[in-house]
């Protein structure tokens, strides 16, 4: 006979304790806190008393909120992934539903409709989100719902409540609103050249020739480079909008190539910008610059063969952003963002050479995105205005 009892164990996603029985997930309640315990003793209690079988059938009243989130999230981390990894909107979902989990985990799935949205979203208001990220925030819990419907953990009329809360309109409800993103001042940009690894100046280069995304800067590799033109072409192996069939293709000119050049390997699925070599340069900087001779023990040091914290292969967007960071901190500059920088090569785009190039050379669909990034030429509509009247 099997004498195997399910374990009480940590669903992290969440921070829910869960027992798996007979394929069925129980969750239980924050991790480690008395409740879950007791909650976990009874449901193991019922079950061997049944023979080690499930006293009664779920039922979709029973299904609580947290039943539904964590399944969710679940799903999510299999479903919102890119040639095999996975991408940032599983972690998306994750905040989204903190709220909904704190004031109504333990609730009936069914009693979250209307006003219990709306309560969430207070929530939100007052923890100082902006209007913006509230609305997409409070359609990923939507979204949520849809999907318990759909996986009949839910009956339809839980989700045709949420529906019909509508958005937060502009200057109609307590949520601050949110600063556009501006363009950086390339005074700015340049200033913290010298406060950066040369891999980052690099990056920061690129971008503000190309208006390349900081996700598509950081992924570069040899073998995504066609170099057999004057103007080499770079398609990215993944991009912000390949799901929807669309090729990404950026154009690298002369003086992109010349900062491309001293990064070119011989490997073609090697990263051109990577961490490790960062950290190697800088290393060996502090070596030269080093004013006292090292000790024996720190000569008979040896690398350690697995660092805790080891550099990867690429710059992740966010350490890429930290190390913009850190820089204008030194630097004495107004800090600014690497997604900056692509709003200041479509200015730049749009003023020389027209809307129209400025959105092919972003990858955009469509021109009215290419104006939203691109900030109005002044100067050019006072000198029209001062023909015109």
């Amino acid at each position: 006979m099997n004498d195997h009892v399910p374990a009480y164990v940590h669903h992290r996603p969440t921070g829910q304790a869960r027992v798996r029985i007979k394929g069925r997930d129980f969750y239980l309640g924050p991790f480690r806190s008395k409740a879950s315990r007791i909650e976990y003793d009874r449901l193991i209690g019922e079950w061997l008393a049944n023979g080690r079988r499930l006293a009664q059938p779920d039922r979709s009243s029973e299904v609580t909120v947290n039943r539904v989130l964590a399944a969710f999230i679940d799903h999510a981390e299999q479903h919102y992934r890119k040639n095999g990894q996975p991408t940032g909107e599983a972690q998306n979902f994750v905040y989204a539903l903190a709220h909904v989990r704190r004031l109504y985990g333990q609730r009936p799935a069914t009693e979250f409709r209307g006003l219990a949205l709306k309560t969430v979203r207070e929530k939100m208001i007052a923890a100082g989100d902006c209007r913006n990220r509230i609305n997409r925030q409070v359609s990923r819990i939507k979204h949520v719902f849809k999907w318990a419907v759909a996986n009949e953990l839910i009956p339809p009329d839980s989700y045709q409540a949420l529906v019909t809360v509508e958005g937060l309109d502009r200057g109609r409800s307590n949520a601050r609103e949110s600063f556009p993103v501006r363009p950086v001042d390339e005074q700015y940009a340049r200033a913290i050249f010298r406060f950066v690894s040369p891999q980052v100046r690099a990056m920061i280069e690129l971008q503000l020739l190309t208006g390349m995304r900081p996700g598509e800067v950081v992924l570069m590799r040899n073998g995504d480079i066609d170099r057999s033109r004057a103007t080499w072409v770079y398609r990215p192996a993944t991009h912000k909008t390949e799901h929807h069939g669309f090729q990404r293709q950026v154009v690298l000119g002369p003086r992109a190539q010349e900062v491309i050049r001293p990064f070119l390997k011989q490997d073609g699925g090697a990263y051109l910008f990577s961490p490790k070599e960062a950290q190697a340069i800088r290393h060996a900087r502090q070596r030269d610059e080093r004013r006292t001779p090292l000790t024996p023990s720190q000569r008979a040091r040896k690398p350690m063969k697995r660092p805790r914290i080891a550099p990867a292969d690429h710059y992740p967007r966010e350490s890429y952003a930290n190390a913009i960071r850190r820089a204008c901190l030194f630097a004495g500059v107004v800090r600014w963002h690497p997604n900056q920088l692509r709003h200041t090569a479509a200015t730049m785009l749009r003023k020389r050479y027209g809307l129209e190039v400025a959105r092919a050379a972003l990858g955009h669909r469509s021109a009215v995105t290419t104006e939203r990034y691109a900030e109005v030429d002044t100067e050019r509509v006072a000198e029209v205005m001062q023909q015109v009247g």
